[in-house]
């Protein structure tokens, strides 16, 4: 049976592992009159069970990410729409996956047609863009069949519609339920990244692929040859292979292949580039303006997310140190005795923290960002500066997706970042007013590129190979 990406993910809460740690789920509603110490071992029992057992785990430290009910009309967005969950008045908006249908887009068209805002893309001369090399990528990127158990594609982890990232994990869930250490990173624009990977330990889409090919937590497959023996089998890959390439599959053209689809994902032409770039003098509100003016202005955020005369890419592809690393890597989001549980909506519990975190089916890995690369002790908890381009839609947000909104991001930078010894020097509080604040959450939202729904549409129209034919 055909199932599309999405349909792996169809029935799992926008907010389910929006939370520090995943945990176990089979906490009845019994368990409102239970002792603290009884959950924590009904959660230990089940610890080991993977990942659909942990998705559907209904554990809230705080609220989930909320897409703005605009959305809920469009494409992009989580499937099961989960404003007001909180509430015990809550009812399911979810969409099914049967109207997850689509329309093919002229990708081709896209990548060579610069758009408002970005200057034109540009890819190795070895690996020029080209219909067919660009239709291999994109059947590729959807095939489960490309995981060692034939249940992983590129989309389960970067997920159209929603901004081709996932809206409803803080980090990215793997392999049998693995847990990775971040946020799976946008990767709409990906094109414009000169460094990839939170750390940009990475400088080509081209290499970049075989990483989460081979990564345990990932799509664990155990070799390089082990994947391209499985793709050869599949299909009449080969063949296509031979016709763009003029060669079969090897690790090179893997990686060729899946880059060039990936260098596609442009979306800009938004309504702040239109009124910035494009002189329209009405496509931006009071507000949205004045938020631009916080924006390059009292907020400093100009000095890293660069803003050009012609062009904007909103990212110095450079690394900084905020504190977040830090702040995780200490352990100082872990004060708090007791962690606010959520069974179902409306329904809470207060759960001592130590209980917790017996129950937690994996302890979450350091992160030291760019030291781990480089071993210079200044690079302690570095990373590489995102894309604000369609930023609405990529929450939650940082390496690790702490901040589950743009007004928490704000918040964040407002008071300087966390301090550390090596905390970047451009890391100062910046004293925003409540009103400057709402002002440059404004301004961020109109960052939303104006083909976001083709692409997304063009997605859902890719109807992955059915898995079970990967024998």
């Amino acid at each position: 049976m055909k199932r599309s990406p999405r349909a792996m993910r169809a029935d799992v809460p926008s907010g389910v592992s929006l939370i520090r740690k995943p945990v176990a789920f089979s906490i009845a509603l019994t368990a409102l009159t239970m002792a603290a110490r009884t959950l924590a071992r009904c959660l230990s029992l089940i610890g080991p069970i993977a990942i659909v057992a942990i998705v559907f785990a209904i554990v809230f430290a705080t609220p989930g990410i909320s897409v703005e009910k605009d959305y809920i009309d469009k494409l992009t967005g989580p499937g099961d729409y989960k404003d007001g969950y909180r509430s015990g008045d809550y009812k399911t908006q979810s969409r099914s996956v049967q109207s997850r249908v689509g329309k093919v887009a002229d990708l081709y068209a896209i990548y060579k047609n610069p758009q408002i805002g970005l200057p034109p893309p540009s890819a190795p001369e070895y690996n020029l863009q080209t219909s067919e090399a660009i239709a291999l990528g994109r059947r590729l990127f959807y095939d489960r069949r490309l995981s060692l158990n034939n249940t992983m594609s590129c989309a389960i982890c970067h997920v159209p519609e929603m901004g081709f990232t996932n809206n409803e994990l803080k980090t990215a869930i793997g392999f049998e339920g693995r847990s990775g250490r971040r946020n799976a990173p946008t990767l709409l624009n990906v094109a414009y990244r000169t460094r990839l990977f939170h750390d940009g330990r990475e400088q080509s889409l081209e290499n970049q692929v075989w990483s989460p090919l081979l990564a345990r937590n990932e799509m664990a497959n155990t070799s390089i040859g082990q994947v391209l023996e499985k793709i050869k089998r599949l299909d009449d890959y080969d063949k296509i292979f031979r016709k763009v390439f003029k060669r079969g599959v090897t690790m090179e053209t893997v990686g060729m292949a899946l880059a060039q689809y990936q260098r596609t994902l442009i979306s800009a032409n938004s309504r702040f580039d239109r009124w910035h770039y494009g002189g329209e003098k009405n496509a931006l509100n009071a507000e949205e303006k004045f938020g631009f003016e916080v924006f390059s202005g009292k907020g400093r955020c100009t000095t890293c997310h660069l803003v050009g005369a012609q062009s904007a890419l909103f990212t110095d592809n450079l690394w900084h140190n905020t504190g977040i690393g830090y702040r995780q890597s200490m352990g100082l989001d872990e004060q708090a005795p007791t962690e606010n549980v959520q069974l179902a909506p409306g329904y809470f519990v207060d759960v001592e923290r130590r209980l917790v975190d017996e129950a937690t089916v994996q302890k979450p890995q350091n992160d030291i960002g760019l030291y781990e690369s480089t071993q210079d002790p200044a690079d302690r908890w570095k990373y590489i500066t995102p894309t604000l381009r369609n930023v609405e839609l990529t929450a939650p947000y940082m390496h690790n997706g702490s901040l589950l909104t743009l007004e928490a991001v704000v918040e964040f930078y407002n008071k300087g970042g966390e301090p550390n010894e090596v905390l970047d020097p451009l890391m100062v509080p910046l004293s925003l007013s409540a009103k400057e604040k709402r002002a440059l959450v404004a301004f961020l939202k109109t960052l939303t590129g104006s083909n976001i729904n083709v692409l997304v549409s063009d997605a859902f129209a890719a109807a992955p190979p059915d898995s079970t034919a990967a024998e």
